[in-house]
């Protein structure tokens, strides 16, 4: 193997590695932030290895076709390293920026969601609630109104036959009617 290929492999080896501590860091801070539940965690952590596995070995057979000699993982060292010492401080504190940008645009869409959408709702409501009970009270008013007017037509009538009635709901065949449909009804 000549030597291009071997520092090829190294170059790809410190990048991987670079890119394994950007997806650890941003990974952490996410984790921590979010406040995921512990199986989650547990989850995400099997993904992220599995991920950083097979970016390992994507970049390995880029490099060299797969071969694993000692440069290989002095590359991934290097490459965490290197990005541990020069970057991770600022790619957390980008991280946990995004964080905050992307809460304050949700925050944003929530509130112009309630604004364009809820305020025009709760309006409508109030219309269509006002015009119910405005057509309710003119409708209670009619038929106070009809009943009044009407009064001498239905009064003198009701006091007529209520004697009547009141006579026939006490007779005894007709007591005695109702109590055998209510034995039968029992039954």
């Amino acid at each position: 193997m000549n030597p291009s290929v071997q520092w090829i492999t190294l170059l790809y080896m410190i990048l991987a590695g670079a890119a394994m501590g950007l997806a650890y860091d941003s990974y952490r801070v996410l984790s921590l932030r979010l406040r995921f539940p512990k199986w989650l965690n547990a989850a995400l952590d099997v993904l992220y290895w599995l991920w950083a596995a097979l970016l390992v070995f994507r970049m390995l057979y880029a490099g060299n076709q797969g071969q694993l000699r000692f440069y290989a993982f002095l590359g991934l060292f290097l490459g965490v390293w290197i990005y541990f010492l020069i970057f991770s401080v600022t790619v957390r504190r980008f991280v946990v920026m995004l964080i905050h940008s992307v809460q304050y645009v949700g925050r944003l869409l929530l509130r112009l969601a309630g604004i364009l959408i809820g305020t025009p709702l709760l309006w409508l409501w109030s219309l269509l609630r006002g015009t119910l009970v405005l057509i309710g009270r003119i409708l209670v008013f009619i038929l106070k109104l009809l009943l009044r007017l009407t009064k001498p037509i239905w009064v003198l009538p009701v006091r007529w036959i209520s004697p009547w009635w009141m006579r026939l709901a006490q007779n005894t065949w007709v007591v005695k009617f109702k109590e055998w449909i209510t034995k039968r009804w029992k039954r």
